[in-house]
């Protein structure tokens, strides 16, 4: 007989059930991240809470168990690298567990308190990519949510304000498609899924929407 708090499917997979610590978790990105997305009055939150929501919107379908752990590393997984570093990831692991901290430092490209002595953009994001080819899935599930986060933003913006999009970024067009292509082959290397094709085809209409560019 099945115990009540299981909470298992009819398939017989662990269920998604978010508790009292995803509220912490809300909270203290509340309180961290009061920023702004780049060059927009957007709250950063909305940029936090969009990723947690294509993490848990991958619950069922990601081939292994969406946790509330992964939720809150994607509510999180720019705490460290923007807010504080290495100390931010300590504060992290006290408050949320080993877990957590461990998907969060997967997800940062930098741990630097300092962001001034942070190494250069190509540099991070290149270590960044050979970094994640040997993270566990569940890092890369959460990474893939913030890169199609990412990319629909800027493919919204483009529609809107045209190339000056690119003009809130460290790096122009190049790059930023470079980028996405690197991380959609790393992602593609262990097969692929229904969260990385649709990065794959938001990427390539920003591609092709912004193709005039180079011509």
């Amino acid at each position: 007989m099945r115990k009540e708090n299981e909470n298992v499917n009819g398939m017989g997979t662990k269920q998604l059930h978010l508790t009292a610590s995803f509220t912490s978790a809300v909270d203290y990105a509340r309180h961290i991240h009061i920023e702004r997305r780049k060059g927009t009055d957007i709250p950063y939150m909305a940029h936090l809470l969009g990723v947690a929501s294509l993490v848990m919107g991958e619950a069922g379908h990601a081939g292994f168990p969406v946790t509330e752990d992964m939720v809150i590393a994607a509510l999180l997984h720019d705490a460290a690298e923007d807010q504080g570093g290495l100390r931010r990831l300590q504060d992290i692991e006290q408050n949320f567990g080993p877990n957590v901290a461990r998907m969060v430092e997967g997800l940062s490209d930098s741990l630097s308190e300092d962001s001034s002595k942070k190494q250069s953009w190509p540099e991070r994001k290149q270590a960044y990519i050979e970094r994640l080819r040997g993270e566990p899935a569940d890092v890369r599930l959460i990474s893939v949510a913030d890169k199609i986060y990412n990319a629909r933003a800027i493919l919204e913006d483009y529609r809107e304000i045209g190339p000056r999009v690119w003009e809130r970024f460290k790096r122009g067009r190049a790059e930023q498609i470079w980028y996405f292509d690197e991380l959609l082959a790393v992602y593609k290397s262990t097969g692929t899924s229904r969260i990385v094709e649709e990065l794959e085809r938001v990427v390539e209409e920003l591609r092709q929407i912004s193709a005039a560019e180079t011509l």
